[in-house]
């Protein structure tokens, strides 16, 4: 049996990149599909702790950095798809924690406190009393200062789920290692043929654009052309379970300008909270293995939260792999990548809380090169296979 499928834009990828931007340009009325090897949003994006921040953890130096400006307004639109009036629609979507939150465990130095109450930070930043902190930080042997971010905590399989709700019919199942890519001599391409227990589906796209994060190189390389380098900047999680734990959802600052730790919380189901570790100890952590990684969390946490109770607590680790587009040594991106290669578009969002934005990139070359809204959606999609939601990586971590 054989399909013929063609559509304005196909979207090679189903994490928050692709998922977005499907959700956006189906609004639009662009006819899209989207494929996905694994499972949607089962990659990185599912993979990070659903902070969705203004930039101010990038500003620990003292200093508004490139990094901290380009972010600054990604919680406003965010919040407007939370609230079912912004972009995209994420009303359905399950918010862990209204606010995220920074505290010191020990005294800040001058300059970081002066700049946290500067005007440069004002509306970013607010220094709490103890009667305002959250349930975790009301024990007496809590030491320190406590502010409070225009930064939130999302439940991220909600926010796919929301994403790809009454479009799943668009979402194509596809295994590269019984697909191609074929190209014109000129690089441009023709199309994609996927098979699938005995079925042959040819897909062509007036747009091909690539959200496949970690896996756009391999799909660069199967389209045999030369694209944009990627870089993997490798994190290693830790995560902990202690049961009757209130959910914690902050940064601790240290004397580096990566936080000390940065913890946010997620349900296991069985109503207890896992805290889930990055900062500093993910940063270092990639050359531990798992039971280094873990003495090295249970001795931050034992030392800032001598209030805690961790006899009976579960530990367990995860390595992430943060795909972004090649900088020098290694660093950062500031923001959103996208660029346009031939007729497809290849982009990296750097950041769960960019994903807006690269959008508007993706936009913005579509609108410049004349693609508008023409082809009807493919009836015949509906009849293929369909990638599943990603189920939270918890679910296994202590197995």
């Amino acid at each position: 049996m054989t399909h013929d499928l063609d559509t304005d834009i196909a979207i090679l990828g189903g994490g928050i990149a692709g998922l977005w931007l499907f959700r956006r340009l189906s609004s639009l009325g662009y006819s899209t599909l989207l494929l996905e090897n694994g499972t949607l949003g089962g990659g990185q994006t599912i993979k990070s702790q659903g902070i969705i921040h203004g930039g101010t953890k990038y500003a620990l130096s003292g200093s508004l950095t490139s990094a901290s400006e380009c972010i600054a307004g990604m919680p406003q639109r965010w919040q407007a798809c939370l609230a079912g009036n912004g972009e995209v629609d994420l009303s359905a979507a399950t918010v862990l924690s209204p606010h995220h939150y920074m505290w010191s465990s020990a005294g800040l130095g001058s300059k970081l406190t002066t700049f946290f109450a500067s005007k440069a930070l004002r509306g970013r930043v607010d220094q709490l009393k103890p009667k305002q902190y959250p349930a975790f930080f009301q024990d007496p042997a809590f030491r320190g200062t406590l502010y409070q971010l225009k930064e939130f905590v999302l439940d991220v399989p909600s926010v796919v789920s929301a994403l790809v709700e009454g479009l799943e019919d668009r979402t194509l199942a596809v295994d590269w290692n019984h697909s191609q890519i074929h190209s014109d001599a000129d690089g441009k391409i023709n199309s994609i043929t996927m098979e699938h227990k005995g079925q042959r589906t040819t897909l062509r796209a007036r747009r091909y654009v690539f959200t496949a994060g970690a896996g756009t190189a391999d799909l660069i390389q199967r389209w045999g052309v030369e694209g944009p380098q990627m870089q993997l900047r490798p994190l290693h999680m830790g995560m902990v379970r202690v049961p009757g734990a209130h959910p914690l959802f902050a940064h601790c600052i240290g004397t580096s300008t990566v936080p000390r730790l940065t913890i946010t919380s997620h349900p296991d189901g069985d109503g207890n909270w896992i805290w889930y570790i990055g900062g500093e100890p993910a940063e270092t952590g990639v050359k531990r293995d798992r039971h280094e990684q873990i003495a090295v969390c249970q001795q931050e946490l034992h030392q800032l939260m001598p209030w805690i109770d961790f006899a009976a607590a579960e530990w367990g680790t995860l390595r992430v792999d943060r795909a972004e587009p090649r900088q020098s040594n290694l660093l950062r991106p500031d923001a959103a990548y996208c660029k346009n290669l031939y007729n497809s578009i290849v982009t990296w969002p750097t950041k769960l809380a960019l994903a807006p934005n690269l959008s508007d990139e993706v936009l913005k070359q579509l609108q410049q090169q004349g693609v508008k809204p023409q082809t009807p959606q493919p009836a015949a999609a509906s009849a293929l296979p369909h990638p599943l939601i990603g189920k939270p990586f918890w679910h296994e971590a202590f197995a």
